[in-house]
């Protein structure tokens, strides 16, 4: 497939996603969501030819959301596994690629005790993974700003997905929750990706194909 149109296929994918998570579609979701981090990769590839650490993350996100896509505790805490191998990735492309600045590492840090300090009382049992899984998640936020705007954007959409994620394993249901989970996904995976093909590419590379038009298609877990 010519790459120029992986970045329409992720959006068409994404949309049946979204649709299949508003509409509870478990045949959408499953049909859909897997599909997703594959897509990227697979856009990542035909720029770059070379398997990086953003690549291995993207893989293992496919596994997380094929695990998340399951129900139970079990699948739940499988899945946020799969997720801190896809953080760790990120994290190690991004500081050997350029250092962060130290206010990006404090702000996300301080967010990172802020959030756990609030959810802590009811998270239950899945609290100390929630609380080894968000640091590895905000470190990864923090990282990404040292690439480019477009990857910290990605690292921020990241992070509010994951912070949705847990505010509803802690039991508190928000309006569209499942929706806005995926939504931040689909943009952060979508941001992530390009910026990092677009702050990677040779000086006399060509500019890649912009994600700006994709942003407007919303969708995370879909049996939120």
């Amino acid at each position: 497939m010519r790459r120029s149109w992986l970045l329409p296929l992720f959006g068409l994918v994404a949309a049946v996603e979204l649709v299949g998570v508003a509409l509870d579609s478990t045949v959408l979701q499953w049909l859909a969501k897997p599909l997703l981090a594959p897509v990227l990769l697979a856009y990542l590839w035909a720029h770059r030819r070379r398997v990086d650490a953003v690549a291995v993350g993207l893989v293992a996100a496919t596994a997380g959301d094929v695990a998340l896509l399951l129900p139970g505790d079990t699948a739940f805490l499988a899945g946020m596994g799969f997720f801190l191998v896809t953080q760790v990735a990120f994290i190690t492309a991004f500081v050997r690629h350029r250092r962060a600045p130290a206010l990006a590492w404090a702000g996300y840090l301080l967010a990172w005790a802020g959030a756990n300090a609030l959810l802590w009382g009811m998270l239950g049992p899945l609290r100390v993974p929630v609380l080894g899984y968000s640091l590895a998640l905000c470190l990864m936020a923090a990282a990404a700003t040292g690439v480019s705007a477009r990857v910290a954007a990605g690292g921020a959409f990241f992070l509010v997905s994951d912070l949705l994620i847990g505010v509803g394993a802690a039991g508190v249901e928000l309006p569209g929750r499942g929706l806005l989970v995926m939504v931040t996904y689909c943009a952060a995976l979508l941001l992530i990706t390009t910026g990092w093909v677009a702050a990677t590419r040779p000086a006399t590379g060509a500019e890649p194909p912009s994600a700006g038009t994709l942003l407007a298609w919303p969708g995370r877990t879909g049996a939120s």
